[in-house]
């Protein structure tokens, strides 16, 4: 495995220590956690009756391609940090009819692993790269009432504790964040988060939901059109196909399908440009991080952001 962005962040140039991180250039990883999807736990809450039928009837035909169409990451989280990955888009839920008070991850079925030991690997890989800051996009929470948000909220405090990064601090730059030691910025998407000062508000994600790399570039040069938020937003190039399609192309997977379009995407991805500007990027995230090259094009688009102020710099000289 390639190590040699684990310490990307530590290692940009002092010129973009004090850039803001909602202008860096930021790889994620869409579905974070489904390498670790258990093909016989129940299919999520919100799937559809008519779903659930055909799935009981016809368990032995639907599981096989649920697994091979929810399954958009092939890398355990340590291995996607160490690959340079910094957002994590991670869905949360609890398994109807558990007893339990554990949580896991879901993308139309739940995972082996819970959330709280994943998110005790991501605090203790921290430890051993102080100067590494992850977005946790925390969301969905399927099955979870007022007092299970504040159990996970009260788990997320204990476990990460002063590296978790207030939501009013306006300072976001690498330079301040490694001042006071906070390197976790957690995004949850719940009206929960409002009683604490340590989460923040979702973080919009351009999802285009198409099923070839033509019609994501089209829907996201649209949304760049419109000019960029002015906080955190990641560009998803993570591919839909709708089930349809699935039942037609039986050979197919999302792994196959991702990898057919990687090319046209590798060239847009070349293109773009970090910074404040309305078309600018930030967090782009993608499928199968691992054995696709996402997260050395998005960290290299950061050289951009020096060539930019070299230019303006030049440009001031000659005025003057």
């Amino acid at each position: 495995m390639e190590l040699g962005y684990q310490d990307w962040m530590s290692a940009l140039p002092e010129e973009l220590w004090d850039v803001p991180l909602t202008d860096l250039a930021i790889p994620g990883s869409h579905d974070a956690m489904s390498y670790c999807l258990d093909i016989n736990s129940p299919l999520v809450r919100s799937e559809s009756n008519l779903f659930r039928l055909l799935d009981r009837l016809f368990y032995c035909f639907t599981r096989p391609l649920i697994f091979k169409w929810s399954t958009t990451q092939d890398k355990s989280i340590e291995e996607q940090l160490s690959l340079g990955i910094r957002y994590f888009d991670l869905r949360i839920a609890h398994k109807p009819n558990d007893p339990s008070s554990d949580l896991y991850f879901t993308h139309v079925i739940y995972t082996h692993l819970t959330v709280v030991e994943t998110l005790l690997s991501v605090a203790t890989w921290l430890e051993s790269h102080p100067r590494e800051v992850v977005i946790l996009a925390c969301s969905h929470f399927e099955g979870m009432d007022d007092k299970r948000h504040e159990a996970f909220i009260r788990s997320l405090k204990k476990l990460f504790g002063s590296k978790l990064c207030p939501r009013k601090q306006s300072d976001l730059t690498l330079r301040s964040l490694w001042a006071s030691g906070q390197q976790v910025i957690v995004s949850y998407e719940s009206q929960a988060a409002a009683r604490h000062q340590e989460l923040w508000p979702a973080v919009p994600y351009l999802w285009a939901n198409q099923r070839t790399a033509q019609g994501v570039i089209s829907y996201l040069d649209w949304h760049q059109d419109l000019g960029r938020p002015d906080s955190f937003f990641v560009s998803g190039l993570n591919l839909t196909a709708d089930r349809a399609f699935i039942a037609q192309n039986p050979k197919e997977s999302l792994r196959t399908l991702t990898f057919s379009n990687w090319e046209r995407l590798r060239e847009w991805v070349e293109e773009q440009m970090p910074g404040s500007e309305p078309k600018s990027l930030n967090i782009i995230a993608g499928d199968f991080v691992g054995p696709l090259p996402l997260c050395p094009l998005v960290i290299a688009l950061n050289q951009k952001l020096l060539q930019k102020n070299s230019s303006q710099i030049k440009t001031q000289m000659a005025v003057n």
